[in-house]
């Protein structure tokens, strides 16, 4: 799915599509694969390691120094089709760039990124969108492991974290424990923000709170027969009104298997090792249909699970989230094991 300027947004079955470019999002994704792998320690021919250069590369074109803000489609022919990208697309590409800087021992990647976010961060102040913030401040946090004493970054983490726990205590009731009006997409990477900059900044009420909306979710997406069933696409889930069952797509997978792994962390509950799990399983056919989004052969992930069949395409995103799942439930291997809930 890469090619010498980065990977491809879409696939015809296991065929990248190249007519429909590439994305800064899919290679923000991209790029904190390969920070992943590098730190399981894949990566003995020195591949992972080209790979993660040409994503960051990609970063770097993607960022326009004027406005500074990063587009986000660029087409086949290398021509930017947007001036400037979503929101959510530049707190992914922040989440990536954190993530590079918390964990790489790269230094050449390390000294872009650090440019990158240092310039890219102040836009986010003035973003509106939750789930932007909430990818924002998991670069921060990741970002935050190396760098604790910087007072801009944390000022930028404090002033998000509260945006967030404001729209928490704005919406949320016994029935609907949630940020917004709605369950959408990712969503489970807002409590995951929450709870770890709550964590951070000595917050337990944040915590407390990324803790219970996290629960909530779980509940929602949880079928009769206890499987993963994520919100849908097809029309999402509206407040006081009936959720969509289908488009089931691979990223919401992934942002609660992550959501459930940072609670496993904080609380030591058993009960969040068995929701990740549960997440990562809908992959492999426990789900609605009992068919696997996983391709075995392929090694790619098909893009969603439709009412009566699974979208048989493989594109980036979709296999991107997948491989994230699976390195971020091996590194989480060793504190997975059962303990007693406390």
């Amino acid at each position: 799915m890469t090619d010498d300027t980065g990977i491809f947004q879409h696939a015809i079955f296991s065929v990248p599509n190249c007519t429909e470019g590439y994305t800064t999002d899919d290679n923000a994704r991209a790029l904190a694969l390969t920070v992943l792998l590098e730190e399981l320690g894949v990566d003995e021919t020195d591949e992972v390691s080209r790979l993660a250069s040409r994503y960051l590369a990609f970063l770097w074109s993607a960022f326009d120094p004027k406005i500074r803000r990063f587009r986000n489609f660029l087409s086949f022919d290398r021509r930017w089709i947007d001036e400037v990208g979503s929101e959510d697309c530049h707190g992914r590409a922040l989440w990536s760039l954190g993530l590079v800087l918390g964990r790489s021992q790269h230094h050449g990647l390390c000294g872009v990124a650090s440019r990158l976010l240092e310039l890219a961060l102040p836009a986010v102040q003035d973003f509106t969108s939750p789930r932007a913030w909430a990818f924002t401040l998991l670069g921060i946090h990741e970002y935050r492991l190396r760098f604790p004493g910087d007072r801009a970054v944390q000022n930028a983490r404090d002033a998000l974290a509260e945006r967030l726990m404001q729209l928490y205590r704005e919406h949320s009731a016994n029935n609907w424990q949630w940020f917004e009006d709605m369950l959408a997409y990712s969503n489970a990477t807002l409590p995951q923000a929450l709870m770890v900059s709550g964590q951070e900044m000595a917050r337990q009420e944040m915590v407390e709170a990324g803790l219970a909306t996290l629960e909530w979710l779980a509940a929602v997406q949880r079928s009769d027969d206890g499987h993963f069933v994520p919100i849908g696409s097809n029309g999402f889930f509206s407040r006081g009104g009936e959720r969509a069952r289908f488009d089931q797509q691979p990223i919401e997978a992934h942002a609660t298997l992550a959501a459930c792994l940072e609670a496993h962390r904080q609380t030591q509950q058993d009960r969040w090792r068995e929701e990740a799990r549960l997440a990562f399983d809908w992959f492999l056919g426990r789900n609605d249909l009992r068919l696997p989004l996983y391709d075995p052969r392929t090694g790619g992930c098909r893009d969603g699970l439709h009412s009566d069949r699974t979208n048989q395409n493989q594109g980036a995103e979709s296999t991107l989230v997948f491989l994230l799942s699976l390195l971020e439930l091996r590194r989480a291997a060793p504190i997975l094991q059962p303990s007693k809930d406390r």
